[in-house]
């Protein structure tokens, strides 16, 4: 049974590491909207191309998401990756260390 206990725990450090790197787009993509970058530039494309849709579907969830002109999604995206890292990736983590 150890062999699926490191699969697990496996699959839960890498869901991890992906999660963290996406909560890195999603800050990364925060502060590029703060020095309004060229939209032309292939890095200024490829973070907003990730980041965006997730972004906007909190938005289109949660009205109160924009203020005004303050836009709160990010905060919100990042809470939630955050949180997710918190409740799914432990849970798996603890889940590999029992079928150890």
């Amino acid at each position: 049974m150890f062999v699926a206990g490191n699969a697990v725990v496996a699959i839960a450090r890498v869901l991890g590491l992906l999660l963290q790197a996406y909560m890195w787009v999603v800050i990364i993509y925060a502060l590029m909207s703060w020095v309004n970058p060229d939209p032309r530039n292939p890095i200024v494309r490829f973070i907003s191309a990730l980041a965006e849709p997730f972004l906007d579907t909190i938005r289109r969830l949660l009205p109160f998401a924009r203020l005004g002109a303050l836009d709160l999604s990010p905060l919100i995206g990042v809470l939630l990756i955050y949180g997710t890292q918190l409740f799914v990736v432990q849970s798996l983590l603890d889940f590999g260390a029992r079928l150890r």
